[in-house]
C-alpha cells in the first residue's frame, strides 16, 4: 500500500491506495477523508461574509502554512504576526497590516497557499 496527501480547493486528504488490487479498496478511505474535509470547509463559506466590511491578509509569496500565530476575537497592532508561512525552506510571518481584531482564519497549519490568497480576515 502507498500513502499520498492530496490537496483539492485548499484542503488536505491522506489517501492510502492498494497496489494492483482492483476490488474497489481504494475508495473506502475517501468518504472517511470528505468528512473530515467538511468541517474545515464550513469556516470558509463563513469568511467570505467578514470581508465585506473587513480587512482582507492575503498571503505575499507561494507557500505551505506552518503556524497560525493569532487566535479568532484576538487584538491585533500593525506588525504582529497572524500566521507563518513556509517558502523557500524559510519562515516568512504574515502580518496585520493594521490596528484590528482577528475575524477569521481561513486556513489551517500544512494547507498549501498561492499568492494573493485570503489566510485571514480583520475587523
Amino acid at each position: 500500500m502507498k500513502s499520498y496527501t492530496i490537496t483539492v480547493n485548499g484542503v488536505a486528504y491522506d489517501v492510502t491506495v492498494e497496489e494492483g488490487a482492483g476490488n474497489g479498496a481504494a475508495p473506502a478511505p475517501a468518504p472517511k477523508a470528505a468528512p473530515k474535509a467538511a468541517p474545515k470547509a464550513a469556516p470558509a463559506p463563513a469568511a467570505p461574509a467578514a470581508p465585506a466590511g473587513g480587512i482582507e491578509v492575503k498571503a505575499s509569496v507561494p507557500g505551505k502554512v506552518c503556524k497560525i500565530e493569532a487566535n479568532v476575537g484576538q487584538v491585533v497592532k500593525p506588525g504582529d504576526p497572524i500566521v507563518v508561512l513556509e517558502a523557500m525552506k524559510m519562515e516568512i510571518p504574515v502580518v496585520a497590516p493594521q490596528d484590528g481584531t482577528v475575524a477569521s482564519i481561513n486556513v489551517a497549519v500544512g494547507d498549501a497557499v498561492e499568492n494573493g490568497d485570503i489566510l485571514a480576515t480583520m475587523n
